[in-house]
């Protein structure tokens, strides 16, 4: 294909350009392997740039070394942080700096009405911070669970929520930057001005006397008002000259919104804003836009915090894709449309008087359906869950190989239902989905365009559409051509009719000025080429795999949840270069290259888990697609090894215990380290992906099983294979067992379990389908199921299971190995994982005391359980403050994948692991075995199962 990379690339990184970088930064720094300069070469646009070199710098000082190196070579950077950003703003042909790995973490200052942030922390994480304070950041753009605030900052991105007053530009209040000369300024400190004056003087007085020349044309003054009064990221912003009175409060302003093209932001400190204690939505359906846009105005005046237009079609899609949705969506007119309406309050009183008021309000229109709100969460994460999936909607249902472009453009609040009607005729004219949805209080829509830019006509097609949509908006509108998503490639040869001729002048000599070498961005915001947005499409050729995987928007919603991020590759990234490996010819030298560097960023690293489908707008598990991987590369032989063990798994777990006793006596006496060099030692021999790793303390080896009585049980209790062979943390104390504390609890709380005699040798069968073994898988599935039913006495007990991991197991993939009557029986099977157990244990238990912090670890089977509020409202219970820390996700231990790949767990902790070292906690829980020693390897805390816990804290005081 054309947009190939191309066979000089095969050894990476040009060797004179690699050997510089490395001396500069060093070699853990630089990434320069074809396959790290294919993944990094996409991004949430429809463009692709492959970069000569990715590097990862850490510290300021590093920026500055860059930048003295592209002034003295003539080469130029991008940053890229997240990658989601949606017009090629974070793509490069030469160096792409990326400021996510190094730059994460942040400080709540002055009670929550602040906070300083580094620009590779995820915007989500912050209002984390922010949330035990009763505030939140102004900006909220639909990928706040992905973006980073230097990416929110640089875009001026927006959201539903976010008026203009609370936007980045407004709530940003001081800087740390690095200008391409390597001056670095940080704004707060006293003496900054005079700082930046002196670094910067050619720079200080430009801006200076472009201000004067600004303010000295009081008709472009007032228009430049007059456009950010509603929202606008389309160009450098000139109202940084009206409003900054020195050079540097001009440059600080100038920054925010100038998408990487004048400085680096090394931290920022932004004012926050207070978060309601409680909300509520409601759908508003009327038969026409016009009728939905006329209500905004009123529900705006009663400080509604968010109101979004949706047409009939996307409410139609949607009701058939998600579950719970309206009825009536599936037959609205396609005319009709409704307003997602969001009401915040102090309390519950408060946010009621609202509700009525809003009520009373709409009472007058011509509603489809009564007007309902409600508090629920399920219901109002549903609502918002619908809003942000249109992406994902369209993603999914475009053609093979098409591609996918999200345009955003606003409109002066009262022209808003003319101009949507507008772009809804402009769309059907060239032949797109006229669907529109959008920020309606702020007079921003949002549309869609899939065409396959591949071939001539479909370029023609996006070519012609954007020429008009350029004249609609500005010509006929006087409106913005962005609004939130920043400028980019795509909208930079439209910035001069937008502006005209002074205004992108001023622009040009502001980027001369601050960038007078040219080292930063080029052709970002500012281009003399005019077809530059037709140009580095990007193809979507079709891969193997998983349904769905080949839809993939790389939107990179699914980055911040890989365990695998922080050391090899994400979800996006596998799928980016699966891409590229069609892209290539079968007998390709670079195919061949990128085959032997994805076994082990790709596929050895991949946890599997899963967690990637839940962010991803099209739900696409990567994990699946790995694990299919892998299932092909097991040999006949391999497979029958497997299926041995299935059969012989009785032997194994007694082997286990005698290991692992092994382990912890040699320990005892000679400690961990001579027996974590002797492992390595034999990897470097044997397959890494093979022979496990002893990362750090090994668990004791578990006991017995407790003896149970039949009659009388509850329930069945499926102790799991891992709690057979894993016992207690080395540093605490041996007994009692897992499953005799389980046993103890729920006896005490008159619930008795049974442990069936003959439970050894059975498991849950997921070992063998996450290393891709289908004999192994299909044996173990049919005789777990063939037991359960026999102990169940034909499903007339529930079964507890006690790890999360086997829980889901036993729900999921036993079930795809049944047929016929085996799987009715099955299917007909109670399974409740401990979790749910104890929490409905607990009106029977009586807590004795309390601890005072507690940190929990909710496991991506728990997640998917849809148990992790369960676990928490069960440490509620047992501790005065409880805690998720922020940045947990699947702690990449994936059964033996964290044994055989140790990096794999410390690159998915690493930001818990921070929250750990700065906040002590008096007892660490989880919910699963394995996933517990990969937090201690990773962490040093002695995380064990919250059941230890719930029985020591209500324990008789007489005990």
């Amino acid at each position: 294909m054309s947009d190939a990379i191309p066979t000089s690339l095969i050894d990476g990184t040009p060797g004179d350009l690699k050997a510089d970088l490395i001396a500069l930064l060093g070699k853990e720094n630089v990434l320069h392997r074809a396959i790290d300069l294919t993944r990094y070469a996409s991004d949430a646009s429809p463009y692709r740039l492959i970069p000569q070199v990715v590097v990862l710098p850490r510290t300021t000082d590093d920026i500055v070394k860059l930048f003295r190196y592209c002034r003295e070579t003539g080469r130029h950077a991008t940053f890229r942080a997240a990658g989601t950003s949606l017009n090629g703003q974070s793509l490069s042909d030469d160096i792409l700096i990326d400021v996510r790995r190094h730059w994460n973490g942040g400080k709540v200052e002055d009670d929550g009405q602040r906070v300083r942030v580094r620009p590779g922390m995820i915007l989500g994480h912050i209002n984390s911070m922010l949330e035990r304070h009763g505030r939140r950041l102004g900006p909220d753009p639909a990928s706040s669970a992905a973006c980073t605030i230097g990416g929110v900052i640089a875009n001026n991105a927006g959201g539903m929520r976010c008026t203009v007053q609370k936007d980045a530009y407004h709530t940003v209040s001081a800087l740390t930057f690095v200008t391409p000369s390597g001056a670095v300024i940080d704004t707060s400190k006293p003496d900054a001005e005079k700082r930046f004056v002196q670094a910067e003087p050619q720079l200080a007085e430009g801006l200076l006397g472009l201000r004067r020349e600004l303010l000295a044309d009081p008709v472009l003054a007032d228009r430049v008002r007059r456009k950010y009064a509603i929202r606008n990221t389309h160009g450098l912003r000139l109202c940084a000259l009206l409003d900054g009175e020195t050079p540097l409060e001009i440059f600080r302003r100038l920054l925010v919104g100038s998408e990487g093209t004048l400085a680096f932001i090394a931290d920022a400190v932004l004012e926050t804003i207070p978060s309601p204690r409680v909300t509520s939505v409601a759908w508003i359906p009327v038969p026409t836009i016009d009728e939905a846009i006329a209500l905004v105005p009123g529900l705006v005046g009663l400080g509604a915090t968010a109101v979004e237009l949706m047409v009939a079609p996307a409410l139609t899609a949607a009701g058939q894709a998600f579950e719970e949705t309206p009825a009536y969506w599936k037959t609205l007119d396609p005319k009709a449309a409704a307003l997602l309406v969001e009401i915040g309050a102090k309390n519950t009183a408060s946010l009621e008087a609202t509700q009525r008021q809003v009520i009373e309000i709409v009472s007058a229109a011509r509603l489809i359906r009564p007007v309902e709100f409600t508090s629920v969460t399920e219901a109002i994460e549903l609502a918002w869950h619908v809003r942000e999936g249109l992406l994902g909607l369209v993603g999914k249902s475009r053609a093979e190989g098409s591609t996918l472009i999200t345009e955003d453009v606003c409109f002066p609040p009262e022209r808003l239902a003319e101009g949507a009607h507008d772009v809804q005729e402009l769309l059907s004219k060239h032949g797109f989905i006229p669907g529109v949805a959008g920020h309606a209080a702020h007079g921003n829509l949002h549309f869609t365009l899939v065409a396959n830019l591949g071939d001539a006509d479909g370029l023609a097609r996006y070519s012609a559409f954007m020429t008009e949509l350029v004249e609609l908006v500005v010509g006929k509108h006087d409106g913005s051509l962005k609004a939130e998503h920043g400028t980019g490639l795509n909208m930079a040869p439209f910035v001069a009719s937008e502006w005209g001729e002074k205004a992108t002048d001023m622009m040009w000599r502001i980027k001369q000025l601050a960038d007078p070498h040219g080292i930063l961005a080029p052709d970002v915001i500012l281009t003399r080429n005019s077809k530059l947005h037709l140009e580095n499409l990007k193809s979507f050729p079709q891969i193997e795999g998983v349904t769905g995987s080949s839809q993939c928007i790389e939107c990179g919603f699914c980055e911040p949840v890989c365990p695998s991020r922080n050391v090899t590759m994400t979800p996006r990234q596998r799928i980016v270069v699966r891409r590229e490996m069609v892209r290539q010819k079968n007998d390709s030298a670079m195919l061949a290259q990128l085959q032997r560097e994805y076994q082990y960023d790709g596929i050895e690293t991949c946890a599997g888990d899963g967690m990637c489908s839940i962010p991803c707008p099209i739900g696409i598990n990567t994990g699946t697609l790995i694990k299919q991987f892998r299932g092909r590369e097991n040999s006949p032989a391999a497979e029958a090894v497997a299926l041995r063990l299935a059969k012989h798994w009785k032997a194994i777990e007694p082997l286990a215990r005698i290991s692992l006793r092994g382990a912890h006596a040699f320990s005892s006496v000679f400690g961990v380290k001579p027996l974590t060099a002797l492992t390595a030692a034999v990897r470097t021999v044997v397959s890494p992906d093979l022979m496990p790793a002893v990362p750090g303390p090994m668990p004791r080896a578990a006991s017995g099983l407790p003896k149970t009585d039949r009659n009388g049980a509850a329930a069945v209790y499926f102790c799991a294979c891992i709690n057979r062979m894993f016992g207690r943390d080395p540093a605490g104390p041996a007994a009692p067992s897992l499953a005799a504390t389980l046993v103890t609890l729920s006896k005490r709380a008159g619930k008795p379990l049974w442990i069936p005699p003959d439970v050894a040798g059975l498991c849950c069968s997921t070992p063998w389908r996450s290393k891709g073994y289908h004999q192994g898988h299909k044996y173990m599935a049919e005789a777990v199921a063939d037991a359960m039913w026999r102990w169940s006495d034909g499903g007339a007990l529930p079964i507890v299971v006690d790890a999360a991991s086997c829980t889901l197991g036993l729900k999921e993939d036993v079930m795809t190995q049944l047929e016929g009557e085996r799987r009715e029986r099955y299917e007909s099977l109670k399974i409740i994982d401990s979790i749910a157990w104890c929490r409905d244990l607990l009106p029977n238990l009586a807590i004795s005391r309390k601890l005072q912090r507690v940190a929990v670890h909710p496991t991506c089977s728990t997640t998917d359980l849809r148990l992790a509020g369960a676990l928490k409202e069960i440490a509620g219970r047992l501790a005065d403050e409880v805690e998720v820390p922020l940045g947990t996700t699947c702690c990449g231990t994936a059964g033996d994948r964290g044994l055989l790949h140790p990096e794999l767990v410390v690159s998915a902790t690493r930001e818990v692991q921070l929250v750990l070292i700065d906040r002590p906690f008096d007892a660490y829980v989880s919910a699963n075995r394995t996933c517990e020693m990969g937090l201690r390897h990773a962490t040093g805390r002695p995380y064990e199962s919250f059941v230890f816990l719930l029985e020591e804290l209500s324990r008789p005081e007489s005990n």
